[in-house]
């Protein structure tokens, strides 16, 4: 029972700073500017660690370490292993140019970049991108909220509908009192947390499994677990191969970075464009180091469940839960094991967090700013654009929370398919408005149209004939949705010579 006093003590402090950095910076929210991009004041460390937090979200902690244990190294690797180069690549490619590009134009999110890039005077490209992130980021942070329910209904019993709706608003509260520059400062500590709580838990479940021999023999004995060319079946105790196409289609997870908005609009917040190398390294390495502990946690939790000392978990939506067992047994050791155990439940809270509270203001900024003021050309004072920004966090709050209804929902599916919506929407449109002079509105609109179209098509209808169709949607959706870009743009007229200069 002590136990329990303190972890919750623990999580209670970590919930209670980030209301108060909330508080803090709820001053500083004075027009949709400060609220939605703060400013373009973030430091390089900042900029990174806030973009790689958002991005890491619960299934850090709880997606890729129940994906490992379910499924052994396969899967997991080479997910993470496209991800990492996307992380790279986006900062590489993308941030430089977004960052000059959205302050040359006046941009503050990234609907209308796209607007003002091609010139479009319409707004549909706004409405079209905005509608597109209410799409795919609202059940993205059903998923979080999920992850917390689950948090507390394993550890202390609580309703996980309650532990739900609790922790929904306690992200809407912080998220809507310091707008940006808090979602930003949460997001550093929340990284710190989260790199603090991976390494705590390695080093005990090694320990607590018989040493890192003990781990390693234990994935062995299982078919296909411990091997990057095939995957170990929990169902029937059997090895599936896990061929070139696979691989390939996995590391496609890769492609998703390009689009989405919650990492995209870091890069235009940043104070100097020219810092933007420092946070590039920040992001890439710790990004690496993340993913790669999160991995190795699923192969211990296994070990540990083999050894009696954890339940044996089955099924995605279970298995998921494995660090939050051993954050449990942690705590079975005294007052300090406690502690610390409490420290990497809130290490897990904040990578749910950290994610949940980007998307919901990614989400507020598509429709009050995108959507109400610039589609529906109605024009708000700053004060009273803000009230709405952080109304629409609240009613976006409220859906996601009836999407996140079911405990068995498995947070890395639902993630899946939300970063595949992304990237295959803006990803191809992104990188064609910064690289291609002739890429036009008329282009940018089919191919997102193209690629959120066919995410849904393929997910629900193409993958299920099974072989190489049963590849993650990503992959052709994006290929699909750059390619009708490329056609519809150099089958209509091309840019004007505004639009054009700017580029240039």
């Amino acid at each position: 029972m002590s136990a329990q006093i303190y972890l919750i003590i623990s999580i209670a402090v970590y919930i209670l700073a980030m209301i108060l950095i909330g508080i803090i910076f709820s001053k500083g929210n004075d027009d949709t500017g400060d609220f939605y991009l703060g400013g373009r004041g973030l430091s390089p460390v900042v900029t990174a660690m806030s973009a790689e937090a958002s991005d890491m979200s619960s299934w850090l902690l709880m997606g890729i370490p129940g994906l490992a244990y379910i499924s052994g190294i396969a899967d997991p690797f080479w997910t993470c292993l496209g991800l990492a180069a996307g992380t790279y690549l986006n900062w590489l490619l993308v941030s430089k140019r977004l960052r000059r590009y959205t302050e040359k134009i006046g941009a503050i999110t990234v609907p209308e970049f796209f607007s003002k890039r091609y010139g479009d005077k319409k707004n549909i490209l706004t409405a079209v991108s905005a509608i597109i992130i209410v799409i795919f980021f609202i059940p993205y942070t059903a998923s979080g909220f999920a992850a917390c329910g689950k948090l507390f209904n394993t550890l202390f019993g609580v309703n996980y509908l309650v532990a739900m709706i609790a922790s929904a608003i306690i992200i809407a509260l912080y998220c809507t009192l310091g707008g940006f520059k808090a979602v930003s400062t949460t997001d550093l500590i929340q990284g710190i947390c989260m790199s603090v709580s991976l390494v705590i838990v390695i080093c005990f479940g090694i320990v607590q499994a018989g040493g890192i021999g003990a781990v390693i023999e234990n994935a062995k004995a299982l078919p296909g677990f411990f091997s990057l060319s095939s995957s170990y079946d929990q169902a029937t105790g059997t090895s599936n191969p896990y061929g070139p196409l696979t691989v390939v289609s996995t590391m496609a997870w890769g492609l998703g970075y390009f689009g989405m908005p919650h990492i995209l609009v870091r890069f235009m917040a940043i104070n100097d464009p020219e810092k933007l190398k420092i946070s590039r390294r920040v992001a890439t390495v710790w990004v690496v180091f993340a993913m790669g502990i999160a991995i190795v946690i699923g192969v211990i939790g296994l070990a540990l469940s083999n050894a009696g000392i954890i339940p044996y978990l089955e099924g995605s939506g279970n298995t998921e839960r494995v660090i939050i067992y051993i954050s449990d047994f942690l705590s079975s050791f005294g007052i300090l094991p406690a502690i610390i155990a409490g420290i990497i439940l809130a290490g897990m809270l904040a990578a749910t967090m950290s994610t949940a509270d980007s998307q919901l203001l990614a989400a507020a900024s598509a429709i009050s700013s995108d959507l109400l003021q610039d589609f529906g050309k109605k024009k708000f004072s700053d004060d009273t654009a803000v009230k709405i920004a952080k109304i629409t966090v609240l009613v976006i709050s409220t859906i996601a929370v009836v999407i996140a209804y079911n405990p068995d929902s498995s947070v890395f599916s639902i993630v899946s398919f939300a970063w595949a919506g992304f990237g295959a929407t803006f990803g191809p449109v992104m990188l064609l408005a910064l690289f291609w002079k002739r890429s036009n509105r008329q282009g940018a609109v089919a191919g997102m149209i193209a690629g959120a179209v066919m995410v849904f098509v393929w997910k629900y209808v193409i993958s299920s004939l099974g072989g190489a169709f049963a590849i993650y949607e990503l992959l052709p959706a994006f290929i699909i949705a750059l390619i009708v870009n490329v056609i519809v743009s150099l089958a209509t007229p091309a840019p004007g010579k505004e639009v054009t200069e700017i580029f240039e």
